[in-house]
């Protein structure tokens, strides 16, 4: 049985009168990539940033490792191993990819801002970004400027930041939007190969892409979990088909 990393129960978010998300229950397991699905409008960025800590609950429990982290802040979630990818690339456009790097693995330092510091004083968390760089596939890229990289590559940087702050679990917000055939192969490859260690959360509109790579799908709809199961469960689903259709009838 896999290890249960990261587990919400009854994670419920209210703006004013909006339910946003309703009595969720989603769990992620080392070595098992899990996508979450659902029309626009179905809670799924609401989720992931309840998970995140960039939103709390307005009830429910988040447990990372079996223990109560519902009250911790997205910081505190970063630096016990809880990383984050967000819908729009967060990098810093004028550092290269080790500079980058570097900066993601100082964050779990003590005192993880001192931007002027000479690197070299630094071996650990250069060694750690140089670590990080080659699992997402940029080796022999450090030395670029990140502003000056493909949209693709921009995105493995981002996921290559994550990485360099140790984290066990990766919460990605559509790392595949905007890509090009090639390149979305090239990131369903690294995520085949992140999975192993870690647990991912994947939100993703590509569906090609998200039964390529994923062991496990929940699907929301209007803030619930319609349903979770594998990806042959999910795609012969008639509620999961008729939500989807539904939704689509509704744009028509």
């Amino acid at each position: 049985m896999s290890e249960v990393l990261l587990a919400a129960e009854g994670m419920t978010r209210r703006f004013g009168g909006l339910l946003a998300n309703r009595d969720v229950k989603i769990q992620l397991e080392r070595g098992v990539l899990h996508a979450l699905l659902g029309p626009n409008g179905a809670g799924k960025s609401t989720c992931i940033n309840m998970l995140s800590g960039d939103l709390p609950p307005s009830e429910g429990t988040i447990r990372y490792k079996g223990e109560d982290i519902t009250a911790l802040t997205s910081y505190q979630r970063s630096r016990i191993g809880i990383g984050r990818s967000y819908q729009r690339t967060n990098i810093f456009p004028k550092f290269t990819v080790l500079e980058n790097c570097r900066l993601a693995a100082q964050s779990r330092k003590p005192r993880p801002w001192s931007l002027l510091t000479n690197a070299l004083r630094m071996p650990e968390a250069v060694e750690r970004a140089r670590a990080a760089i080659a699992e997402a596939g940029l080796s022999g890229r450090e030395d670029r400027v990140a502003g000056t990289m493909s949209h693709g590559e921009q995105r493995q940087l981002e996921i290559a930041m994550v990485l360099a702050t140790d984290a066990e679990v990766l919460l990605l917000d559509e790392p595949l939007a905007g890509m090009g055939s090639e390149e979305s192969a090239q990131m369903v490859t690294l995520l085949n190969r992140l999975k192993a260690t870690r647990a991912i959360l994947l939100v993703e509109h590509d569906m090609d892409a998200v039964f390529a790579v994923a062991d496990r799908i929940t699907v929301m709809v209007n803030g619930q979990v319609l349903e979770s199961g594998s990806p042959e469960q999910i795609r012969n689903s008639p509620d999961v088909q008729a939500a989807y259709l539904g939704h689509e009838a509704e744009h028509e």
